[in-house]
């Protein structure tokens, strides 16, 4: 190897290995998945075009910030912290963490005593080994320039608890990963009686029957009344073209061709009578439009938007009401003339309301519709994996503490011997004092 190309491996390793660049990676990392979270992901262009200024719309573009988990940056820094993860694993932790055997100098390591014991060296080593093996140490025995010592480890397994929490991160990596490239999410909504079709899946979904269930419960201001359970009844089609019935209900999804569909939300749908002039406009009129969907008015440049249901008004003040019971129902409309906001305005079912150039809308029906939402994790298996690898890594580093006794036996003659012993862990001093001097106490109690 060049003189040049140990240069370069040497700043790979200085700069891979810094603690300090890994965390910086990781804010990186971080960042990147705040902006995922933050900006929608998948959106068609005019979205971010209307929900941004220009600038910013254009930057989220560009920098491929609307599909940012599969953009290279994000690949990319994934591939560059587990890159700093290895070379720290195997040029920083496993040196620190399985440091091999050798010599020391007694006295200069802080946790160390000095005992003086009848027998020559032979015998008080045995004796040594028979002590610390009853005690569960693993002792291994060496000879350094003629001079023999002693190693007794205890807990050396739990050194690599480090590295079983990296692999435990690697893991959940890959997972993440695997789901970054194959796997998907969505959401669906459906009217009773609808049929839809998943387009990522191909799946084929009716809603048959819709239910809620709403239950007074009483908080410190009052009665309220919230729901408490909405279920879905569907028949559902998969890859292998069975229609199968099945129900969908909160906390409990189903599963087709390993895609779980969840009951997230349900809503009001809601039919219109649209007229103008006297005359009905069969074709707004024919559309049931869900919360927050919207019409232009033909010849106009106003746009009507559908923007929730109120299940009940109060009949004293003309206000909706926060009860969910459907009683007294009305609908919230909002108007915009060219883009910009002229109002919103309450309507009571059955009763109408006009738009101006001779345009009437009448509430008529409200329909239930149910929300669904549909993800299809292949590294789901995987996560779960890394995660319970991650924390029995993480356990092992905290709650165990590996240790090492460094024992030189000298012969004093007369049968005498001088024991020099030294102790070590990986995580200071402090932590394993006081058991070092219950060691210490218990060799002087067996004649050691």
């Amino acid at each position: 190897m060049t003189a040049a190309v140990r240069g370069l491996y040497a700043d790979f390793i200085r700069t891979f290995g810094s603690v300090l660049f890994a965390v910086c990676l990781f804010l990186v990392w971080g960042v990147l998945t705040l902006f995922g979270v933050v900006i929608d992901q998948g959106r068609d262009p005019s979205d971010y075009f209307a929900a941004y200024a220009a600038p910013i719309a254009r930057a989220i573009l560009r920098l491929n910030l609307d599909n940012v988990y599969h953009s290279p940056w994000y690949v990319g820094i994934i591939g560059l912290i587990l890159t700093s993860l290895a070379v720290c694993t195997f040029k920083r932790v496993i040196p620190a963490r399985l440091p091999v055997l050798r010599p020391v100098k007694i006295e200069a390591i802080p946790l160390h005593a000095r005992l003086e014991t009848a027998g020559d060296a032979a015998a008080v080593r045995s004796r040594l080994a028979a002590f610390f093996t009853s005690r569960g140490w693993r002792v291994r025995e060496r000879i350094f320039g003629g001079t023999e010592w002693s190693f007794a480890d205890k807990h050396n397994w739990a050194r690599r608890g480090v590295l079983v929490a990296h692999a435990g991160f690697v893991i959940l990596a890959a997972g993440t990963t695997l789901y970054w490239a194959r796997g998907f999410s969505g959401e669906l909504a459906l009217l009773d009686g609808q049929t839809s079709q998943v387009a990522k899946t191909g799946a084929v979904i009716r809603l048959d029957d819709f239910a809620y269930r709403i239950a007074p419960t009483q908080t410190k201001s009052g009665m309220v009344y919230q729901p408490i359970d909405y279920v879905s009844h569907v028949t559902v089609s998969g890859k292998d073209g069975v229609a199968k019935h099945m129900i969908v209900r909160v906390n409990h999804p189903i599963d087709v061709d390993d895609t779980l569909y969840y009951q997230a939300s349900y809503g009001f749908g809601m039919r219109f009578a649209i007229t103008h002039n006297g005359r009905r406009d069969a074709a707004l009129s024919g559309r049931t439009l869900l919360e927050g969907d919207s019409f232009d008015l033909p010849g106009t440049q106003r746009t009507v938007v559908y923007e929730r249901f109120a299940p009940t008004v109060d009949q004293q003040s003309g206000m909706p009401t926060a009860d969910p019971r459907v009683n007294n129902p009305a609908v919230v409309l909002g108007v915009s003339q060219a883009g910009a906001p002229v109002g919103e305005a309450l309507v009571p079912l059955r009763t109408w309301i006009d738009l101006g150039d001779g345009w009437r809308l009448v509430p008529q029906k409200y329909v239930m519709y149910s929300g669904f939402q549909y993800r299809h994790d292949p590294g789901v298996a995987l996560v779960g994996i890394g995660a319970f690898v991650l924390l029995a890594g993480l356990i092992i580093s905290f709650y165990f503490v590996p240790a090492r006794l460094y024992v030189r036996v000298d012969d004093e003659g007369e049968h005498r011997s001088s024991v020099g012993l030294a102790a070590t862990t990986v995580k200071g001093y402090d932590v394993f004092e006081s058991e070092f001097a219950r060691l210490v106490v218990a060799l002087k109690a067996n004649g050691l």
